[in-house]
């Protein structure tokens, strides 16, 4: 699709791919929203067999699950080829040192992919882990239809994304610059939780809360967002580096969020998960009518 604000999956790639070798240096939201989840994980009753991780980055989660999982196979997907081969290199490195410890089935398998289009079989895995992923998506329904289809019944979607909130100033910043929007579009959390429904995912918990980094200048902003391949990617942005004009009032316009000396860049950061529901057992009463039992999954 090329509607305005409708991510270029192509620029995606491109930026993530260029991004691999610097990401995991700044990456440090994407590391503190990792560990938040798997706090989550804690309250959750839940015995994997096969696990994805959708949109896995470099592989920071990997060695949380398989810890968390051992005997649940681990598969890493990503758009984007070079962070795949980040999460490689770390892998054969863990299993360099702990040769005699690793076996076979807790190596990660990496596949490259799009999580609106996974290529994985109906019904193959029981956990799917997306973190700060959904955020990229052009449909988010069909992302979590997706998810819908390769979940087990009884397996559990967890996620993490971005509402609107994000970046808010940033995008002040950039506001009256130009015609052209220079920040992602992000989706409402409690339009995400309808999306869950209408996915056909049961029982969706979601909670939001902001996070809020520092920075000296809008520049060093800038630069955070290029090293993790964050790069306004809709469709219509402008093409080519800004002038030194545009520059100058983008800075004087960020310059009025200044606090003890330091520019915030605000992160909203939605969690949710849901489950896919459990086939559920249908009787047929003499007379013809079927009663369909249901189950209560607990806490």
């Amino acid at each position: 699709m090329s509607e305005p604000f409708y991510t270029d999956k192509t620029a995606v790639r491109a930026a993530f791919d260029k991004a691999a070798a610097s990401y995991d240096a700044a990456a440090v939201l994407q590391r503190e929203v990792a560990d938040r989840m798997a706090e989550r994980l804690d309250y959750i009753k839940l015995v994997p067999q096969r696990m994805l991780d959708a949109g896995c980055g470099t592989g920071y989660a990997g060695p949380m699950l398989r810890a968390r999982y051992p005997d649940a196979q681990l598969i890493e997907l990503d758009l984007a080829p070079g962070m795949l081969a980040i999460a490689r290199e770390k892998q054969a490195g863990r299993g360099v040192r702990k040769w005699l410890q690793l076996f076979e089935r807790q190596r990660a398998q990496q596949v490259c992919g799009d999580i609106e289009r996974l290529p994985l079989a109906d019904g193959s895995v029981d956990l799917i882990w997306s973190n700060l992923t959904l955020q990229w998506c052009n449909v988010p329904d069909a992302a979590l239809a997706e998810c819908r289809r390769v979940l087990r019944p009884g397996g559990l979607l967890m996620f993490s994304t971005l509402g609107p909130d994000t970046l808010r100033e940033l995008r002040a910043a950039f506001e009256g610059v130009d015609g052209y929007s220079h920040v992602n579009r992000f989706i409402d959390m409690h339009d995400l939780g309808d999306a869950l429904l209408h996915a056909g995912l049961s029982t969706p918990v979601m909670d939001m809360e902001l996070i809020t980094m520092t920075y000296p200048d809008a520049g060093s902003v800038m630069r955070d967002l290029k090293a993790i391949g964050a790069h306004n990617a809709t469709f219509g942005r402008p093409a080519g580096l800004m002038g030194k004009a545009v520059w100058r009032k983008v800075n004087a316009q960020y310059e009025r969020f200044r606090r003890n000396g330091e520019l915030p860049c605000t992160y909203e950061v939605v969690y949710g998960h849901a489950w896919k529901p459990e086939t559920r057992p249908v009787t047929a009463l003499p007379d013809g009518r079927q009663v369909i039992e249901f189950q209560r999954r607990g806490a």
